[in-house]
């Protein structure tokens, strides 16, 4: 398959992007060649496409549902106990319009934790999006769950030798309060013994710190250390309420940080200290989080609150810059993934979009990224293509109302189950 894009803006130059199989084969003026697929770039821009590194796809089917709750209140009297209903379909359609909601907004990565992780792969498989997919590890101190949740992870790791290189497998511990010390020792030498990602969220709310302390007499972050699993391979999300002492650790070893503003503002977690972060030199991507908490998977919004909340909380505004965030939203999180994608190079993977310049908001055109941060976002995404594949043209994803009409189904009865469920306890 080859894809030759004409006549598109990149940067501050108009040319001719030729994709062949998977990757950017050309860059130039006049490409003059054949192409199984040709695309008018006239008043459009090619931007590479965005990076959703901490999410929980299938969560789509929660959108709205238990707003406005603290944050442990949330989660253990209404989010765990509507996901003890989710079946593989019902993950696999609710990834499947989470896939779609990324393909809109531009996004053709994500990082993912949840539960029937093969009803996730499914909708990634079919979607065309790549993803690093992990099943969520709870385990609550309890050593037959403990031991079930391991065999799991060998088994679904086992799995993922079958996906596309698409997908990659990750390990998903959920949290220091939800998983034992000695599945998180368990999973350090797994991660450790087969060059896996690990993903958790670490120090989200001051409870989590404080319980941390009141269990172990330290901090997450030094607690995570003893344990050994500060390395490079550690991806954590949120990483609100660290101390200096913490972050110095997190940077010695290499340890990513993903940050999810807008979740973290809905759920009054805390504010992110991303100047401190820069400071100690720690890498930064962005995230969502999941639609129960945020409750979008737009990565332009995320990428606008993460700035002005930088900026806000520093009392800086040349704090987190247009151009800095983006690349937080591309690069970084590229990188952090091991992926070879975020920037439009030959050689890349063909991961990207193309924007429409003559969108209102992004008239007019002083400066293409901060338009694309600050005015337009989302709505300006034309065009999205990953691995090579058109996924988006016009702004129409082939098969969307299906999604759509099935993801309603499914509500239908989880609501239903839900409302029986009441009123039999009432």
């Amino acid at each position: 398959m080859s894809i030759l894009i004409q006549k598109v803006r990149l940067q501050n130059e108009v040319v001719d992007v030729l994709i062949k199989e998977n990757k950017f084969h050309s860059i130039g003026t006049d490409i003059d060649t054949h192409a199984d697929i040709v695309i008018d770039g006239t008043d459009k821009a090619i931007l590479p496409s965005l990076h959703n590194c901490h999410t929980h796809a299938a969560m789509t089917l929660l959108r709205g549902y238990a707003d406005d709750l603290e944050l442990h209140t949330w989660l253990k009297e209404y989010i765990w106990p509507f996901e003890a209903r989710l079946t593989e379909e019902d993950v696999y359609w609710g990834s499947k319009l989470a896939c779609l909601e990324m393909i809109k907004s531009g996004t053709t990565f994500f990082a993912d934790m949840y539960w029937h992780l093969p009803g996730t792969a499914r909708a990634v498989e079919e979607m065309g999006i790549r993803a690093a997919l992990s099943a969520a590890f709870f385990d609550f101190e309890d050593p037959e769950k403990a031991l079930t949740m391991q065999k799991q992870v060998m088994r679904l790791h086992e799995l993922s030798t079958s996906f596309s290189e698409r997908i990659q497998f990750i390990l998903g511990p959920h949290a220091i309060y939800t998983v034992s010390t000695d599945s998180l020792r368990w999973l350090a030498n797994y991660a450790a013994k087969h060059n896996l990602l690990i993903h958790t969220h670490l120090s989200e709310t001051q409870k989590e710190v404080a319980d941390c302390v009141q269990a172990h007499g330290k901090r997450p972050v030094t607690y995570l250390h003893d344990l050994g699993l500060l390395s490079s391979n550690l991806i954590l999300a949120h990483g609100i309420w660290l101390d200096d002492q913490e972050m110095n650790l997190l940077a010695q070893h290499g340890v990513h940080i993903v940050h999810c503003p807008v979740s973290n503002m809905k759920l009054c977690s805390g504010q992110f200290d991303y100047k401190a972060m820069c400071d100690h030199g720690i890498k930064v991507a962005l995230g969502t989080d999941g639609c129960s908490s945020n409750n979008s998977l737009d990565m332009f919004g995320e990428m606008k609150t993460a700035s002005l909340l930088a900026k806000i909380s520093s009392m800086d505004p040349t704090i987190l810059p247009a151009q800095e965030v983006f690349a937080a939203a591309t690069l970084v999180g590229a990188h952090m993934y091991n992926l070879e994608s975020g920037c439009i190079v030959t050689g890349q993977w063909a991961d990207c979009i193309l924007v429409d310049v003559n969108q209102v908001s992004m008239i007019p055109d002083h400066n293409l990224i901060s338009n694309m941060v600050f005015s337009a976002g989302a709505c300006a995404v034309d065009t999205t293509i990953c691995n090579g594949q058109v996924l988006m043209q016009g702004g129409i994803v082939p098969g969307e109302e299906e999604i759509k009409d099935r993801v309603r189904e499914i509500i239908v009865r989880l609501t239903q189950t839900t409302s029986a469920g009441l009123a039999s306890c009432s």
